[in-house]
């Protein structure tokens, strides 16, 4: 079985949880996916099978929206609400400074990796420094805000819908935003509605796949749109064997289609732009 099945992963349950399910259910050892959500977090969960396994570093590096909400006037350890309550006081807010605020973060900004998360650093998880009590220096990151668009307003909390880079965390920007409102808040809620072409209208909850009610997409429905070139049994033999070849296409990255089927994406060599190389093989 090879192919992307999108998932709808409900709240409480880890993504490697949804992998798990996914392989007994579909009985295959071979899937991954493209993106972790925390267990707090809902929505869109895609998982590569079998050959499209080769996928994941490509739709890893997909645009991502989601639905945040932030309840205010408490401040946790993880920065959302699953955390240990630092601080609690009253905030109040004006629609106006609020989606200023939110305005401003559109563009590129650098980005602190927040302690409750996987990164490594000396070869340990942030988390295991926290739960330890260690201090860390925490990385930072460069990360785009593509857009992003106030929902709701109420004294208890605010919603926003936004579109990020890859790399981006959710409840460090949501930390950003009250930082420079000068309030504080932590994440109560948080929804991915699309990664890429991906989005939470065409994904399935457990409970379906459980039921056979779902559709696994073929690796030629996923790359169709990606900068594709119909090959003639002459070029297949070369890309078969791996061959390099002439960068006649202008592009920084082509997926080559023979008889219908997708057999092997190909980027530009960096050695020599002139070139093109294996990237991912299908055949």
């Amino acid at each position: 079985m090879n192919g992307i099945l999108v998932v709808n992963k409900s709240k409480g349950v880890t993504s490697r949880d949804v992998v798990n399910s996914v392989c007994k259910i579909l009985n295959t050892k071979k899937i991954g996916h493209t993106g972790t959500l925390d267990p707090i977090a809902t929505g869109v969960l895609v998982l590569c099978i079998g050959k499209a396994t080769k996928l994941v570093e490509i739709l890893t590096n997909d645009d991502k929206e989601y639905i945040a909400t932030v309840k205010l006037g408490i401040l946790t350890d993880t920065l959302d609400m699953d955390g240990k309550i630092l601080k609690e006081e009253k905030v109040y807010v004006t629609k106006e400074k609020l989606i200023n605020a939110l305005n401003s973060f559109v563009g590129t900004y650098e980005q602190e990796v927040p302690i409750y998360s996987a990164v490594k650093i000396d070869g340990k998880k942030l988390y295991e420094y926290a739960r330890s009590g260690k201090k860390v220096n925490l990385p930072k990151r460069n990360i785009k805000i593509k857009n992003i668009e106030l929902l709701e307003l109420n004294y208890e909390e605010y919603k926003f819908k936004v579109s990020v880079s890859k790399g981006t965390y959710i409840r460090s920007l949501i930390k950003d935003i009250n930082e420079k409102l000068g309030i504080i808040g932590s994440m109560s809620d948080l929804k991915r509605t699309r990664q890429g072409k991906f989005n939470i209208n065409d994904s399935y909850d457990l409970e379906k796949i459980k039921n056979g009610d779902y559709k696994i997409l073929s690796i030629n429905d996923v790359l169709k749109d990606e900068n594709c070139v119909i090959i003639d049994d002459k070029l297949f033999g070369f890309i078969k064997n791996g061959r390099i070849l002439d960068n006649r296409y202008n592009k920084d990255i082509v997926t080559f289609v023979y008889n219908d089927d997708v057999v092997a994406i190909y980027k530009v060599y960096e050695k020599d732009k002139t070139k093109m190389k294996p990237f991912k093989m299908f055949i």
